[in-house]
């Protein structure tokens, strides 16, 4: 094939609701340039996008596919991105390495929640935007509505290139009021008779023109003088009018398609060679010292890894952009972000899972290859004395979360390096080992996305895994000072054990004065501190231990024993096991033995003491609150309230936005565990939430007795 400049290339990422017909559409513009022969669909599992067996045995996309298309004498590069909100990360990937953002949205159902998310991250990244409205042969296809609904949400920067002649079963011809001709196809669709516009259309089509020659002329001051000078511009003019609206986000073109059909795919093909921006021409990207790093095919060699999948018979496929330079088969690089070195042996352009060898790939290309020993996902590989490194792509948070283990515990290495791999082919699969709750959890972006894994993990790799509901990670602390004391003795034989403890524990908190007494009934308890030690905790919180010892009672060589035994407890609190948090103690007073006593022996002198005083401290359990977002269409939005408050949610307020209700909450983690699901099964799939992490609070006294009832009947079968 040929070598293309920068200056030929385009990089195009193919977006939309699931469902709305991106995998159609890639077959369709693939056959367009005659890449196929014929046109596969998604019954007949037989798709250039689709060829993973999970893709073909679910029904739609769960990987993006990279593919080209050599089009006006250009190359495309386009990467068609999974619908489901599922698995939004591969979407976030493509706009991060792509420059233009075509939506699809269904003429049938118009804008869905999913079509928001996605235009919001192409917003974020300031990507410019084409819409396609596709499905028009829908039976409840309704352009102008559609088209009203769209301008709604996304404003006035919404301008029609096409509108249809009819819609439903019935639709083959439509007005492109850019170049001021009518397209019609017969039954089987393919290429268009052009003709001019009807009369009957003539009055419509010149308002819709002149609205988008106005919209063109506002991006150029040189093309608005001759707009106001002349009423009109060239079809030139108005191209780069638009192409520098695109590039500043100030139009929003819409086109008119039947991808099933292959209606008005070509036409949106010849926009995109002619009209949409080149890599070139778009904002460069910066590197992790903020420096821009242009697409130069004559600057030094830095390439990005965005993309890895494993097929079979070949492996590990890893997927690059060129961001500078020129790179050739069989150089040898650097992997800035693993300290490393790597040679790429082979460069391939990619169509799907077919492969073509090149020579080389110059900046702003996308491209593949095989074999590489330690690069992964998200690594900069550059040639020597290079030291340009990229991390520009960040990703949601999670939303749902299992535990997962292997059926047979001796698979659990094998299990923990299949899940590795996963996360390098998609990074929103996170995977931690807890130690705090004793399992492997995984975490994604609903109960489908690791349905996806649980599939590929037992069909794939023909490892039977279980998912089980993951634990709480609650926290335990106090509410007032407690006293206690506990003597360890222990004589059998020889050297014995002795130590004894007496300690103060209470609540603490940022900023509290030094302890000076406490009084326990009618005792009073003068403190005298010698030292402070502030512990601050890994999982949250802080344990300060006061050194209040007088006389000697305790020798100071025993103190980070018995500091040890504190941190023992605070590792499994008392109550449940759980991690304690915000706790400070006086320890005052406590006996030794010449001869017995050891470290051993004031270590658990110190634990038991920290037990008893917490379980007289007024101990309550803390749970993780989460902020919650929700964005649900009006119809359902009691429906979703009422089911938030079944949750123990409190509700912060609700606002609308572009057309949907948005709901934020505050919600126990433990309320959330099949959320995705529920939400899902309540909305019909129009809605979507986010979730993150907002603070630790009491848990109501009911739940707290149950949870302690759990802990003591698990402890009684252990």
């Amino acid at each position: 094939m040929k070598f293309y400049q920068t200056n030929e290339i385009k990089n195009i990422a193919l977006l939309g609701s699931k469902g709305s017909g991106k995998t159609t559409l890639a077959e369709a513009m693939l056959y367009e340039c005659g890449v196929i022969k014929r046109r596969g669909t998604i019954d007949g599992k037989n798709t250039v996008s689709d060829y993973f067996p999970v893709e073909k045995e679910y029904g739609y996309s769960v990987f993006s596919t990279v593919f080209y298309a050599e089009f006006l004498n250009k190359k495309l590069n386009v990467i068609d991105c999974p619908g489901a909100d599922d698995f939004v990360g591969n979407a976030i990937t493509a706009l991060n390495v792509t420059d233009t953002g075509v939506i699809l949205v269904d003429a049938q159902y118009g804008v869905e929640v999913g079509t928001q998310n996605i235009f919001r991250t192409t917003a974020n990244l300031k990507k410019p935007v084409i819409f396609a409205l596709n499905q028009l042969d829908g039976e409840k296809a309704d352009y102008e509505n559609v088209i009203e609904q769209m301008k709604d949400i996304f404003g006035p920067k919404v301008i029609p290139i096409q509108y249809p002649l009819s819609c439903g079963p019935g639709f083959n011809a439509m007005i492109d009021v850019l170049l001021m001709k009518k397209y019609s196809w017969g039954p089987d669709g393919g290429v268009p008779t052009i003709e001019d516009i009807p009369a009957e259309e003539m009055e419509k089509a010149q308002e819709m023109h002149q609205h988008l020659v106005e919209a063109a002329a506002e991006n150029d001051e040189t093309l608005m003088e001759k707009f106001f000078d002349q009423g009109h511009l060239t079809e030139d003019e108005m191209r780069e009018g638009i192409r520098k609206g695109l590039i500043g986000r100030s139009i929003y073109p819409v086109f008119c398609v039947s991808a099933l059909k292959d209606m008005g795919v070509r036409r949106m093909m010849e926009f995109l060679g002619n009209v949409v921006p080149f890599v070139e021409e778009m904002p460069a990207p910066v590197d992790i010292q903020g420096n821009e790093v242009k697409p130069d095919s004559n600057g030094p060699l830095s390439i990005f890894m965005f993309k890895t999948t494993v097929e079979p018979h070949i492996g590990e496929v890893q997927y690059f952009k060129v961001m500078s330079g020129t790179l050739t088969a069989g150089v040898d690089l650097d992997n800035v972000s693993r300290g490393s070195k790597e040679r790429i042996a082979q460069i391939y352009c990619v169509c799907g899972q077919i492969k073509t060898q090149v020579d080389k790939l110059c900046a702003g290309d996308i491209g593949a290859t095989v074999k590489l020993k330690d690069a992964k996902t998200g690594n900069t590989l550059d040639e020597k004395g290079c030291e340009i490194a990229f991390d520009f792509i960040k990703y949601p948070a999670p939303k749902y979360q299992r535990a997962i283990r292997p059926v047979t515990e001796s698979d659990a290495e094998k299990l923990s390096a299949i899940l590795t791999r996963m996360h390098e082919e998609d990074p929103t699969w996170e995977i931690v080992q807890s130690k705090e709750l004793k399992q492997t959890i995984l975490s994604g972006q609903g109960e489908f996305h690791l349905r996806t894994l649980k599939w590929r993990v037992e069909n794939n790799d023909k490892l039977p895994i279980i998912f089980e509901e993951p634990k709480i990670p609650y926290r335990e602390t106090i509410t007032k000072a407690a006293r206690a004391d506990y003597r360890h003795k222990k004589q059998s034989g020889g050297a014995g054990q002795f130590g004894e403890v007496h300690l103060i524990i209470e609540p603490y908190y940022e900023g509290m004065p030094a302890p000076d007494s406490y009084r326990f009934g009618n005792q009073e308890f003068k403190m005298n501190v010698r030292d402070t030690q502030e512990i601050p905790l890994e999982w949250g919180g802080k344990l300060v231990i006061c050194n209040c010892i007088v006389g000697g009672a305790i020798d100071a060589r025993f103190i980070p024993a018995i500091v040890k035994g504190l941190m023992e407890r605070m590792e499994q609190g008392p109550l449940t096991g759980s991690y304690a948090r915000d706790v400070r103690v006086c320890i005052y007073d406590g006996k030794m033995h010449p001869v017995d006593s050891n470290e051993i022996s004031f270590k658990l002198a110190g634990r038991h003491a920290f037990s008893e005083a917490f379980r007289n401290a007024n101990p309550k359990i803390l749970e993780p609150i989460y902020d919650v977002e929700v964005m649900v269409p009006a119809d359902v939005m009691g429906d979703v309230m009422s089911d938030l408050q079944s949750r123990r949610a409190i509700i912060m307020g609700m606002e609308s936005e572009n057309g949907f209700e948005k709901i934020t909450a505050k919600v126990p983690l433990k309320e959330m565990s099949s959320y995705s699901t529920a939400l899902s099964s309540i909305t019909g799939g129009r809605s979507s939430f986010t979730m993150k992490f907002a603070s630790y609070e009491l848990v109501p006294s009911d739940v707290q007795e149950k949870l302690l009832k759990e802990y003591a009947e698990k402890n009684a079968e252990d």
